[in-house]
């Protein structure tokens, strides 16, 4: 067997760039902004729900029960790995995030995860198609901050 089907370089800047801008959309609480980054009918699997068919049932049932009540989000992007089909048709990123989550009484803690993002081309552009976020182990599932939602 040989050894994993590593991106190319440009692939791999690409999506460190797609990382990026997604965890500036989650750090600002813009959904609008993020919904085109992926498939509307998306599946996902979360914290807070098994499989999530859909983007809007994302958004609503994940994005909006975590974002405003997390801060700081981001990869980790010396620690990620990005694999392409041979075609460069699919691509799979992994790859661990940080955060700050929030005890009821306002005291902050470290609220690290990872990810895995399956993405599809779509004509010109790469549209997530699955995506797998889950906290670490022993991290608190709930965090409390209250944080505006900038644009649905």
């Amino acid at each position: 067997m040989g050894s994993l089907p590593l991106a190319n370089t440009a692939t791999v800047q690409f999506f460190r760039e797609w990382l990026e801008t997604f965890s500036g959309y989650v750090r600002e609480v813009d959904y609008a902004s993020a919904r085109p980054l992926f498939h509307p009918e998306v599946l996902a699997f979360g914290t807070h729900n098994d499989v999530i068919p859909g983007l809007d049932q994302w958004v609503t049932t994940q994005w909006d029960n975590v974002w405003p009540k997390t801060s700081d989000f981001r990869f980790v992007l010396d620690q990620i790995s990005i694999l392409a089909s041979s075609d460069s048709s699919m691509v799979t990123v992994i790859a661990p995030w940080t955060s700050t989550g929030y005890h009821p009484d306002g005291r902050a803690f470290p609220r690290p995860g990872r990810a895995t993002m399956i993405f599809s081309r779509n004509g010109d552009r790469w549209l997530c198609v699955h995506s797998h976020m889950s906290l670490n182990r022993g991290v608190p599932q709930t965090s409390h901050a209250d944080r505006p939602v900038k644009a649905w």
